[in-house]
């Protein structure tokens, strides 16, 4: 969890491919409605504060970081560590809702080497969250889970029968990242339960797209493998490394049909967990070569040792399509190729000149969630 104090003062860009018209309401059919979005430094929250001020809503965002790419389209933005008690009481004051994505997270090779510090972290932020929201009284609250609660032994093959919401029990989730949603999800059932406070849950699969990490370790396959394949594109060295064999498989979910479920949830009556993501399953090979076609150019593959997490992951949508009535939108490679170009912007513009065109050009392996 970094901490970036740094205030930009020019305006959000929008993009307009950031924009998905046809499944939006009117903007101002909120009424002003006041909400917070935790984590809204991150990946998810960025886009989401800017989806939900599109709509009209008054938003406040918090997070340990301003959002890396551009400048947030908050109308307030908090530096606030969520560990603390003290602070979320303050970021959940005065506002009718709260959408809870702050998490210390990242992809397979961080989840997989910081359990301890996973589990703790992000305990505490949802237990301090949630309670501090119902304090507050905030009307709806919305918890932002995960396909890692899933269990293990449900994901042993690559030809995995797709997930559905219900075989979460018994539990046996992936890793501390998976166990500590899992008792979230409960704690807020509860919540609804004892107190008749008002939560919402998603189970994400795989969300990706442009403006978010790319580099460093926490980013995701599609943005790991995309700066791979742009380095091996812009210094003319064809040969990526990738964990494991590549044939596990997993579903992937462009960020703005990502926002746009979680907006028909939060205004949807169903109350019990949700999955959402893409249901069409691919191989990381697969992925990568798909990624590759969009660059341009052919790569080697040298597979490498590295965790791979379980061996294949699919969304069964079947209960998505019944509760809201729509399904992710933007398929893989239309989502792909706006991710990947950012993402070669990226790389282009913080490859040191000389780099371009040597012979070997070291680059992290790439894990799947």
């Amino acid at each position: 969890m970094s901490e970036d104090g740094s205030v930009r003062d020019r305006q959000p860009q929008r993009s307009p491919e950031s924009m998905t018209a046809t499944t939006r309401p009117e903007r101002g059919a909120t009424g002003g409605t006041r909400v917070l979005v935790t984590g809204a430094g991150g990946f998810i929250g960025h886009h989401l504060v800017r989806y939900l001020k599109d709509l009209g809503y008054w938003v406040r965002g918090v997070d340990l970081k301003y959002p890396e790419f551009e400048a947030t389209a908050a109308d307030e933005f908090e530096i606030l560590d969520l560990r603390r008690w003290d602070n979320c009481l303050r970021a959940t004051r005065g506002v009718q809702e709260v959408w809870a994505l702050a998490a210390d997270m990242g992809g397979m090779g961080f989840i997989s080497a910081h359990h301890a510090e996973i589990l703790h972290n992000n305990a505490l932020i949802n237990i301090h969250t949630l309670e501090a929201a119902r304090v507050n009284g905030v009307s709806r609250y919305l918890f932002t889970s995960s396909a890692c609660v899933y269990p293990e032994f449900k994901q042993t093959q690559t030809d995995v029968v797709p997930l559905k919401e219900e075989d979460a029990y018994p539990a046996q989730p992936q890793d501390a990242y998976g166990w500590e949603k899992l008792v979230i999800e409960r704690l807020c059932t509860h919540y609804r339960e004892d107190y008749g406070f008002e939560t919402r849950i998603v189970r994400f699969h795989n969300i990706f797209g442009p403006r978010g990490t790319w580099r460093g370790g926490r980013e995701k396959a599609p943005a790991a493998l995309s700066r791979k394949i742009a380095i091996a594109k812009l210094t003319g060295e064809h040969v990526i490394e990738l964990w494991g064999d590549g044939e596990q498989t997993r579903s992937f979910c462009y960020i703005d049909d990502c926002t746009t479920g979680l907006y028909r949830l939060m205004r949807s009556d169903h109350r019990e967990p949700l999955n959402l993501g893409q249901d069409r399953m691919v191989t990381i090979n697969e992925l990568a070569d798909m990624i590759a076609a969009i660059a341009g150019i052919t790569v080697e593959i040298r597979h490498v040792p590295g965790p791979q997490g379980v061996r294949g992951r699919n969304s069964d949508n079947t209960q998505l399509r019944q509760v809201l009535g729509w399904e992710p939108q933007i398929s893989l490679e239309e989502g792909l190729a706006r991710t990947y170009h950012w993402i070669e912007q990226q790389v282009q513009d913080t490859l040191e000149p000389a780099a371009v065109g040597l012979a070997t050009v070291t680059v992290p392996g790439v894990g799947v969630i």
